[in-house]
This record gives C-alpha cells, structure tokens and sequence, in this order.
C-alpha cells in the first residue's frame, strides 16, 4: 500500500511549520510527538527534500453515539451498538507556502485511504470523522462527501462510501 504521508520522526522539521492557525501550528510544534509517543494520535506528514513539513494530519481511534447518526444510517445500524467504531481525522494543516496548490486534497485523500484500508484490514471502523476547526474547513470536508453529525458540529464519512472512491 503506497502513501503520499510518511510518519513524522525527529529528521522532520517542525519548527517552521505555520498554516495561519496558532492551534494547529501549536500542535505540530508542541504535542504531536508527545501523542505519538502515548499512542494517542498517529501523525502523517509531507515533507519537501529538506524535511519542512509541508502539510500533516492526525489519525486516532474514536467512536460516536449511533444516536448522533443521521436517522437513515441509524435504521442500518444493528440495534446492539450503541456506540459505533470510527476513524478521527482530528488534524489536517498545510503550511501557507504550500496552500492553494491542492496539498490539503492530496493530504485528505492520502488519511481516507490509510483509514479505509486499516478498517478493512486492521480494526473495524464505521466513519472517518472531522471536526472542521471553522466553516471554510466544513465546506472543504463537504465537497469530499463528509455530511454534518446533527447536533455537534462534526462531519463523517461512511467507510463504505470511501470504498466508492476507489482511492
């Protein structure tokens, strides 16, 4: 299976990285090897030649409520879950001398794809799931077929969707 993202390591530099949001940059600067490390989010990156960091994203475990699923999902759904297992893409950034040339797109694409595969092949997952940081976000997650979980702000994509890809 290829991939555009590589994990980040310590030969990444991380320093320079800004997208234009401090919570974003934040992360990347501060905590994403601190979560790699306690297992709580996997960080992916591209890199130029010289290892700046041009764009990353998380991927962690989650669930959500089969209550806060779209009542025509729900009907599909065993009445047995009440929580459902699914993928949180919970970052996705690319730096401001990389946007506008379709990294984010590359990027997404790249986190559908390892999350597609990991949930055939590795851990049972319903969704891939965002929770867009402000509107340009949710109407970016949109035009790749995401939809609004009612009532909270984030959006999902059904893996059997994914699959209609065909990444």
């Amino acid at each position: 299976m290829s991939y555009i993202s590589t994990v980040l390591n310590k030969q990444h530099h991380k320093s320079d990285f800004n997208c234009g949001h401090e919570a974003l940059n934040t992360y990347l600067h501060q905590r994403a090897g601190q979560d790699m490390k306690r297992k709580l989010a996997a960080c992916f990156v591209l890199a130029n030649e010289e290892q700046r960091i041009m764009a990353y994203y998380t991927l962690s475990a989650a669930s959500v409520s089969a209550k806060d699923l779209p009542l025509t999902i729900q009907a599909k759904l065993p009445l047995s879950y009440t929580y459902i297992p699914a993928t949180l893409l919970g970052r996705l950034a690319v730096d401001k001398a990389y946007q506008g040339k379709d990294f984010g797109e590359m990027l997404l694409l790249d986190a559908m794809k390892r999350s597609l595969y990991n949930a055939t092949n590795n851990i049972g997952s319903f969704a891939l799931i965002v929770d867009p940081i402000d509107t340009a976000a949710a109407e970016f997650y949109a035009r790749y077929g995401f939809i609004p979980l009612p009532d909270n702000g984030k959006m999902f994509i059904a893996m059997n969707t994914i699959t209609l890809l065909n990444l």
